[in-house]
Order: structure tokens, then sequence, then C-alpha cells
């Protein structure tokens, strides 16, 4: 087969475009219409199925598509490690963790990174969903519990735990539970229960729902329960490494508390010499240590 008209329909599979993927490939539609029925007709089988909305892949078009994906994900490893120097640390980075890590830890500390390589370009990908690390949706990943994707280099960073924590302003206001039970005078800010969360997290808040609390916010962020938080709207659960990017807060019932969280970071096996995925693990483990170093000084480990 043909590469170039592979490289044609492998764009137009992924797009479900003729005119998207002439736009990634800066050709113009007919150019790649005339590819594709080319490479159909070396086949003598029909790839897509056109339609008014787009194109849909015919069965042989699925395998076909998954074929060239495998050659994708391959080529853009070997490129990576080509762009890799042997004494420098350049060129892109993707990096996909939650929004809650994201935002209120890894994002407030990346100016360190960038002090240190400046020609480092992040792609900063946030979000719930698992993305997958062998098809290089990105390069590599911090994730709260371990990955299960094979051919994945897994380190364990971390464990982190949720609690409970208030504005002395909002305490003042009233008052402070002294018991689980309190609970039910104040408004409990948290993810809801069922949203896609760590276990963990899930289940200390269906404990803490038995107190018969009338008042609750829902927010499916830790982001956004922080900011509730610290805008005195009530008692938010909250990772515990928030305390040290927010010193205000007060902690609740010290007693109260999820099991303990993995976090991990998560990486290709194909990107194991990768100068920028050494930078960037070494980054992360050297401000974890002082980040905990911190937590314990203060009293909040």
């Amino acid at each position: 087969m043909d590469w170039d008209k592979l490289r044609i329909f492998h764009a137009v599979a992924d797009a479900g475009s003729l005119t998207h993927a002439g736009d990634t490939l800066n050709l113009s539609q007919s150019a790649v219409s005339r590819q594709v029925r080319a490479l159909e007709e070396s086949l003598n089988t029909i790839l897509f199925h056109r339609h008014a909305r787009g194109l849909i892949l015919t069965e042989q078009g699925e395998l076909l598509f998954d074929a060239t994906k495998a050659m994708a994900k391959r080529l853009d490893a070997a490129s990576a490690r080509i762009r890799d120097s042997e004494e420098e640390v350049f060129g892109e980075l993707r990096v996909t963790t939650t929004l809650g890590f994201g935002t209120m830890w890894l994002a407030p500390r990346l100016h360190k990174l960038y002090e240190k390589y400046p020609d480092l370009n992040i792609d900063l990908m946030l979000e719930e969903r698992v993305l997958d690390l062998p098809m290089r949706e990105a390069d590599c990943a911090i994730r709260m519990k371990e990955p299960s994707q094979a051919d994945l280099i897994r380190k364990r960073l971390m464990f982190v735990s949720m609690r409970l924590y208030a504005t002395q302003a909002y305490l003042d206001a009233h008052g402070t539970p002294e018991t689980p039970q309190d609970m039910a005078d104040h408004r409990l800010i948290c993810q809801n229960p069922g949203s896609d969360q760590v276990s963990a997290g899930a289940v200390m808040i269906q404990s803490l729902l038995t107190n018969n609390i009338q008042s609750r916010l829902n927010v499916n962020n830790y982001y956004g329960v922080l900011q509730a938080v610290l805008h005195d709207l009530g008692i938010g659960s909250l990772p515990d490494y928030i305390v040290e990017e927010s010193p205000d807060l007060v902690r609740v019932l010290p007693e109260v508390q999820s099991q303990e969280i993995p976090v991990y970071l998560a990486y290709p096996e194909e990107l194991r010499h990768s100068k920028r995925i050494q930078a960037f693990r070494d980054f992360v483990q050297e401000e974890i240590a002082l980040s905990r170093k911190h937590m314990k000084e203060q009293g909040n480990l």
C-alpha cells in the first residue's frame, strides 16, 4: 500500500471529513478525495460510507484505521525520541492530570520547570477522563490511582487524603462542629458522591451524609469546591495538599478523613529515555518532596 495514501486515509478517518482532513494536510478536498478513492481501488474495497453529515468507516475501513493508528503511535514515539537531545530539554510535552491537581498543585509550580528549561513547551490537559497513553493521547499522566493500561512505566509519587476545611470567617459566623453529627447544622461542599472521582473521597462523603446534612453544594471538581469554601459558603471536602497553597483554611473535624489515595506518574515504555519525560519526572518528584516537607513542618501531615 502507498504510504502517502495511508497517511491521507488516516487523516480523513480521524477527522471524519474530507474538508477537515484537507485543512490538516494542506490539501484541497478534491485532492484528498482522489487519494482516498485511489486507495479504495487498490484494495478493491469501500473504506467509508458517505452521507450528508460526513464520513463513517466501513468494517474494512475500521480494520485499516486500527493499523494506521498503531503506525501513527509508533511514528510519534520515534519522532519524540529523535527530537530529544542528548544534552538539552526542548520541544512539546503533553501532560494530563485531573482538573483539581492540575490547577491547585501543578500549575502554580510550573514556573520552576520553565526557569530550568525555557525551551520546553507543555501542553497541560486537565480532565477526569483517563487518556490513552499507549495511543499517545498524552505523553505522561499524573493520576489518583494506579494506571491499568499495559506498556506503561508507573511510579508512585505520594499519598493524599480527603479532609474537611472551612475559613475562619465561616466558623466565626456559624460555629465549629465538634462531632460529625454537628455537620447537620452546616453546609457541606463536595463533589457529588456519584460523580467520577476517587472512591475514597466518595466513601467519606457518603459517611458524612448519614448525619442528616440538610444543606449541600455539589461541584464537579475540587477547584470549584475550593472557591466556594474560600468564599465562606460552608465546609468543604478537599485533598490535603490544598492547605499548602491556601494556608488560611482551617481543618474541621480532624478525626474525619478519607483513606489514603495513591498518586502515580505514568508514561509509555517507549518514552523511557525521553529527556523531556525525565526532566518532568525529576521536577515533580522534587516538588512533592518539598511540598510534603513543608506540610509536615506546618503540622498538616
